[in-house]
């Protein structure tokens, strides 16, 4: 699978395991955590080996998140992106870390 950044905080954390940007500070094991699912969603062929791993609690979104799906870094962020379809190919493009705890306020 393909993955591209929509942000560059998140490729900065991916790469660097820290960012520039003083709002997008995360604790070593979330950047630990999300560094390792993205690097198993670069492996995966597609995003059905997402399922594969029960931790990650892959599901599409609804509401005003539709469009989106979501995989969980822990009980309290999570990574959510599109995913798209290119000549047989997924490609999903991560596009934010969210508090779950902020998602149902």
């Amino acid at each position: 699978m393909k993955v591209f950044f929509a942000k560059e905080y998140l490729l900065e954390l991916y790469r660097n395991g820290k960012t520039r940007d003083k709002h997008h500070r995360y604790q070593p094991s979330i950047v630990k955590k999300y560094q390792s699912i993205i690097h198993f969603m670069l492996d995966a062929s597609d995003t059905e080996k997402l399922r594969t791993l029960p931790s990650l609690h892959y599901e599409k979104l609804i509401g005003n998140k539709a469009g989106y799906s979501s995989v969980r870094i822990n009980a309290q962020y999570r990574i959510e992106f599109t995913e798209m379809i290119e000549d047989g190919e997924t490609i999903a493009t991560i596009c934010i870390i969210n508090e779950l705890s902020n998602h149902y306020q």
